[in-house]
């Protein structure tokens, strides 16, 4: 059976990706910070910021299935406060740069070298690959959110620098870029992006949804994508289009 684990999956996009993971065959372990979530079989509490966390996620995987096939780095945090770039703090810097960049880093190093040890464990139908998922504001000027953006630019590196070290080894790594997604960390901007879709900021007129991100994160793992490593799938109803 192959097996999944996705960070940040307690709900929202995490959550969606986790459940069509689940619903397609896979032995999926959620991860989050909560302490459990009763209603699934395999979870794992991981602050991705920590090292000791990561450990002992990976521990648990080890010892649960001996293998990972997909590994899901979906985990993140958006600003307390959004602030003009000139007035932002370090403390929100370091934070978001803490989770959302370094902690994506050291999960992708971590499960990588475990990745390439099961591979050497003649483990029957073994495939593994790799997901990172980032943000339209990975390329995105949002001046009252400097930090969540510079934050999101690294993943996107991540993704690269490992799709071109992994590739000796055969193991993919893909990124998925969501864009304006209904979930509960966008919320606090409902108002604000119901107004710019209605004006037409993307071609498709509609909030995205975690099902839609999900999908790509599915073409990945059905291995539809094996040979696109470093590849951005855009799940953001077309905002990456330029357009005059």
């Amino acid at each position: 059976m192959k097996t999944a684990v996705v960070t940040g999956s307690y709900q929202g996009i995490g959550r969606g990706i986790a459940d069509m993971l689940a619903q397609n065959g896979y032995e999926v372990v959620y991860s989050d910070i909560h302490e459990k979530m009763p209603e699934v079989r395999y979870y794992c509490k991981c602050d991705i910021s920590s090292a000791k966390d990561r450990q002992s996620l990976l521990e648990y995987v080890d010892k649960t299935f001996g293998r990972i096939d997909l590994l899901v780095n979906n985990a993140g945090v958006a600003c307390k406060v959004r602030r003009d770039i000139l007035e932002t703090t370090e403390e929100s810097f370091d934070r978001l740069i803490q989770i959302n960049t370094k902690g994506t880093f050291f999960m992708c190093q971590l499960f990588a070298n475990y990745m390439i040890d099961c591979m050497g464990k003649g483990i029957k139908d073994y495939k593994p690959r790799l997901v990172n998922i980032a943000s339209n504001s990975s390329y995105t000027s949002s001046i009252s959110r400097g930090e969540y953006c510079i934050s999101k630019a690294g993943v996107s590196m991540i993704t690269t620098l490992f799709a071109d070290k992994l590739g000796e080894y055969d193991i993919p790594v893909l990124e998925v870029r969501p864009g304006i997604i209904r979930t509960p960390m966008t919320e606090v901007v409902t108002e604000k992006y119901d107004r710019l879709i209605a004006q037409g900021i993307t071609p498709m007129k509609r909030w995205g949804t975690p099902e839609d991100v999900a999908k790509c994160v599915l073409a990945v793992a059905k291995g539809y994508l094996d040979f696109s490593t470093g590849t951005v799938l855009n799940a953001d109803g077309g905002f990456h289009i330029k357009r005059l």
